[in-house]
């Protein structure tokens, strides 16, 4: 993905998920999955020989010799939280793609533009150990219900072995330590699964334009990135329906829900989709703030996610031009 197409401002300091400032802390209680690393839904680990920092850099400096790679600035999810005042063990997630790889998954669904481009999570737990993980090949396929093209089903696997030879080797461990450590959490998941969509009732590029500017007018917000996904199909030369994606977030929000469980930092910033179909129908998709706190076992946060959740709401019916009803 040339730089180029990741416009806005992609900032050096990550930032959090979330949509709201100054939740309460009344609902602190937390579940968490630590004890169980590979419970979460299409969740592969692997045990990291390096602390979070070496591991980042290995990760780094191998996407940087891929030519067919391009990666954003990383998101450290602890700096992040710093800046807020708050504590929070080594976490950082780095974001990367490649379209040739990710374009013909969203050639079968444009909703798969929702988890691209790619992630690679690493963070230190609670005893000090580090671990690196991202979200499985098959949970890709099953979520977003890539079957029965021949091309989107090499892409996947191709993405499965790159994401587990990029992680392994910047864990440090030798290949039959890396592979040894390495396990996947239950791949089950059904097409379209934790994610909320909202059809617009205006055109694209009224939709997307409405979206971002929202998002840079709330005080609370700061837009990460911007992704135009069918450009970067175009520079593999493939073509691609209007798909572009906006990352943006709020650590008063997003950093509460890391304290309580460390591995959600790879489903945050937040992220929204906003695509035009073959019929010309826009849609806006994001991802159900409760179904990640589920997914990466975090209880006791109702509160905060239902504040997180109406914000969200809020944000993509304006986008879609939608006045809620009085």
């Amino acid at each position: 993905m040339p730089n180029a197409l990741f416009k806005g401002a992609i900032l050096s300091v990550a930032i959090a998920a979330g949509v709201v400032s100054g939740c309460s802390d009344d609902d602190n209680s937390t579940g968490g999955v630590d004890g169980d690393l590979n419970s979460n839904p299409g969740f592969i680990t692997i045990d990291s020989a390096r602390p979070v920092g070496e591991a980042i850099g290995a990760l780094q400096l191998a996407l940087d010799n891929n030519e067919a790679i391009t990666s954003l600035p990383l998101i450290d999810h602890q700096a992040n939280a710093a800046n807020i005042d708050e504590e929070l063990r080594p976490t950082s997630v780095q974001l990367f793609g490649n379209p040739a790889l990710g374009t013909p998954l969203m050639q079968v669904n444009q909703m798969a533009g929702l988890d691209l481009p790619q992630k690679i999570l690493a963070w230190e737990d609670a005893d000090g150990a580090t671990h690196l993980a991202y979200n499985s090949a098959d949970y890709l396929q099953q979520r977003h219900a890539i079957a029965g093209n021949e091309a989107a089903l090499t892409s996947l696997e191709n993405i499965g072995n790159a994401l587990n030879a990029l992680a392994s080797n910047a864990s440090g461990n030798t290949a039959e330590e890396a592979s040894g450590d390495t396990e996947e959490g239950s791949t089950s998941a059904f097409p379209g699964e934790g994610i909320i969509t909202v059809v617009s009732t205006r055109d694209m590029d009224t939709t997307y334009s409405a979206l971002v500017t929202s998002i840079e007018s709330a005080d609370a917000l700061i837009l990460v990135a911007e992704l135009d996904h069918a450009a970067n199909a175009q520079t593999v030369e493939m073509d691609l329906n209007p798909t572009r994606l906006v990352i943006f977030g709020n650590p008063n929000a997003g950093t509460p829900l890391m304290q309580a469980e460390q591995t959600i930092g790879i489903d945050l910033p937040q992220k929204m989709l906003v695509f035009e179909d073959a019929d010309g129908v826009v849609t806006i998709a994001y991802n159900d703030p409760a179904y990640l706190a589920e997914r990466h076992g975090i209880s006791g946060q109702d509160v905060r996610l239902t504040a997180i959740s109406a914000a969200l709401a809020g944000l993509a019916n304006n986008a879609a031009g939608i006045v809620p009803a009085e």
